[in-house]
């Protein structure tokens, strides 16, 4: 085996070796690496909760690169307007419930609670039937080439949200209406 001196070598690299301090000094320092000191750590911290802050923001405006993938495109878009533009029993379920659950707990009116309980139950499951074909017919007009796979189950269970827990938040009112033709 021979063995070759660096002066035989006739790929030098052409600069001197930097001293250790210029190239650590030189050298960037990841933003995700942990804090070495208090302030670091601290405006760390704030840096953190002011992008968490913006991105929540976009997310709750509507931003189409701040949704989830199950949010994302302009049919979800118009399926969760059709859905904001209506009251439904879905978003009084959960309400009803804890009120029924409330009212089970007196003797005299347990039957009149179960009762109670199927009957917002049924009207849930009328409601979302008769949304989920509201919705199919919706989008299939205005979408003509459009699946309407899951759109049902994706109306319904926006609809079963109290309407300020929404997220993204709605951008139409019961009252303005949805879809209504002007006369």
């Amino acid at each position: 085996m021979s063995t070759q001196n660096s002066n035989e070598n006739p790929e030098k690299k052409g600069r001197a070796t930097p001293k250790r301090k210029d190239a650590q000094a030189k050298r960037v320092v990841n933003s995700l690496a942990p804090a070495k000191n208090k302030g670091e750590r601290k405006a760390q911290k704030e840096n953190s909760r002011l992008h968490r802050a913006q991105a929540r923001g976009a997310y709750m405006r509507g931003d189409e690169n701040a949704l989830p993938n199950r949010d994302r495109g302009p049919i979800r878009k118009y399926v969760r307007d059709l859905v904001d533009a209506r009251r439904s029993v879905g978003e009084y379920f959960l309400p009803m419930l804890i009120f029924v659950l409330i009212v089970s707990r007196i003797t005299s009116l347990q039957v009149v609670a179960v009762l109670l309980m199927y009957f917002i139950m049924i009207s849930a499951i009328v409601d979302w039937y008769v949304l989920r074909g509201k919705v199919r017919r919706e989008v299939l007009s205005k979408f003509p080439e459009s699946s309407t796979k899951g759109l049902g189950m994706y109306a319904w269970s926006r609809s079963t949200q109290l309407r300020r827990l929404r997220a993204p938040r709605p951008n139409t009112s019961p009252a303005k209406g949805f879809g209504k033709k002007k006369t």
